[in-house]
């Protein structure tokens, strides 16, 4: 596949090795490219805020739950945390693009500088492995729609309203009044009381389930069934 940048003036074409011309190409490319990204992502960010059916073509059918009719609220964070990450995304690809060839154009061998860099990555990528893991929770819990802001959840840790979301933690306040800050990659399960039809348990004064009313209707029904 050739490369959007492949048509640059490489470093070779000078007989110093310096190509400042290839230099110059190479950052206009790079900030054009971005320039645009960042218009795209926002265009699109701000047709999802605003409820548009712009994502309700077959195509798209896979996002189709993370955009379902919500309340505004709950649509804006969901539409700007997305369109928030897919810009760092892009502008962390465009620097190391650019970069890249900026250096060739300088004459400098990357050879090297890309293994130190992978070498790097690596051990950082083991040291933020808890870092990395709650990032990658709260994308998926914010593009699949798993709770919201306001949500009544449950987890194994709290129940309580969601009061905040990010990308690495959620913040609940309990019954009692106390905030909870859970992170992403440590909630494993969770149940949201203000999606569904959630009906509450009855608990006795010693907080133990209230379960008669269900042992009454098994008995009726055996009565019925013993009459028949």
């Amino acid at each position: 596949m050739v490369s959007m940048f492949s048509v640059l003036p490489s470093a070779a074409s000078d007989p110093d090795g310096i190509s400042f011309t290839g230099i110059a190409i190479s950052l206009g490319v790079g900030v054009t490219v971005w320039l645009v990204a960042t218009f795209v992502i926002s265009r699109i960010t701000k047709r999802v805020a605003s409820g548009s059916n712009f994502f309700k073509k077959p195509r798209f059918k896979w996002v189709a739950p993370a955009l379902r009719a919500l309340d505004h609220e709950r649509r804006v964070q969901r539409a700007e945390t997305i369109g928030s990450l897919l810009n760092s995304v892009v502008g962390v690809l465009v620097v190391i693009i650019t970069g890249m060839y900026v250096l060739q154009n300088l004459d400098i061998n990357i050879a090297p500088l890309l293994t130190s860099v992978g070498i790097l990555g690596v051990a950082i990528g083991f040291g933020a492995q808890q870092l990395i893991r709650d990032f990658l929770a709260g994308i998926f819990i914010t593009i699949e729609d798993q709770y919201g802001i306001g949500d009544v959840i449950e987890t194994s840790e709290v129940v309580g309203v969601v009061e905040s979301m990010g990308l690495r933690i959620t913040r609940v306040r309990s019954d009692d009044g106390a905030i909870w800050y859970l992170r992403n990659g440590e909630i494993l399960r969770v149940g949201n009381r203000s999606q569904g039809n959630y009906v509450p348990l009855h608990e006795s004064e010693d907080g133990t389930t209230d379960q008669s009313s269900d042992h009454g209707a098994e008995n009726t029904k055996t009565e019925q069934k013993a009459g028949e």
